[in-house]
């Protein structure tokens, strides 16, 4: 897979006092698309409640360059910019873009894979977590961990 980015729809309570986008919608865009990208490799929430895993953040950041109005037409691409071997940490980025490639914000969130049923880190990681996402694409500082 080279890149999957899909358009966001900016909703009246997305905005802030300033009539911008509040700074913690730009959190929840990243989670969504997060778990939509998985679900369309084939890592669903189904799979992971049956074989007792889960995504676990540990950092998450979001770096904002531009203001989103309500508007505003905003692309999010998501790509792995660090990943272990066998995939059990991992740096996801996200960043919100215009039509015209112009950048809004850059989300970066470090995280794991958690054993539901221990409340730990799950390492290894199970094979259909690993397998989606080395296959996820790669920005263009991708390094190993």
């Amino acid at each position: 897979m080279e890149t999957y980015t899909k358009e966001i729809s900016i909703r009246w309570s997305d905005l802030d006092p300033n009539f911008h986008v509040r700074h913690s919608a730009y959190y929840d865009f990243g989670a969504q698309h997060r778990i939509e990208i998985l679900e369309q490799m084939g890592l669903s929430m189904k799979v992971m409640q049956e074989q007792h895993f889960g995504p676990v953040l540990f950092r998450e950041e979001c770096v904002f360059r531009r203001e989103i109005r309500l508007h505003s037409k905003v692309f999010i691409s998501t790509k792995v910019g660090k990943i272990k071997a066998d995939a059990s940490r991992w740096t996801i980025v996200h960043e919100l873009i215009n039509e015209n490639d112009e950048l809004y914000a850059t989300i970066s969130v470090d995280g794991a894979w958690i054993d539901t049923k221990l409340r730990k880190i799950a390492n290894p990681t199970p094979k259909i977590a690993a397998e989606v996402m080395n296959a996820m694409p790669k920005t263009t500082d991708f390094t190993t961990l």
